[in-house]
């Protein structure tokens, strides 16, 4: 686990930055911060994707898969929306 404070309340542009470099032997990340910036960035990853247009409640978790071959190639090209789960889906 590696917390990055710098990323608190960071747009959907910063949260891409910083993924896009992530070493390539990582194969999964879990982002966790605040709205905007979240939604935003699963928005623009995703695509045009009816669920994540609404609202994002609180403690959401949008599940995307990347299916580039290197972290620098992360964008909405190559990533798609596989879940997404709402505390009233618990």
């Amino acid at each position: 686990m590696r917390v990055e404070r710098e990323l608190h309340g960071a747009s959907a542009r910063e949260l891409l930055a910083r993924l896009r470099r992530l070493p390539d032997d990582v194969r999964s990340v879990l982002v966790i911060g605040h709205n905007p910036g979240v939604q935003e960035l699963a928005v623009q990853l995703a695509g045009s994707v009816p669920e994540l247009a609404g609202k994002f409640p609180t403690a959401a978790l949008a599940t995307l898969a990347f299916h580039g071959s290197a972290w620098g190639e992360l964008g909405p090209a190559a990533t798609e929306l596989v879940e997404l789960t709402r505390p009233r889906d618990l």
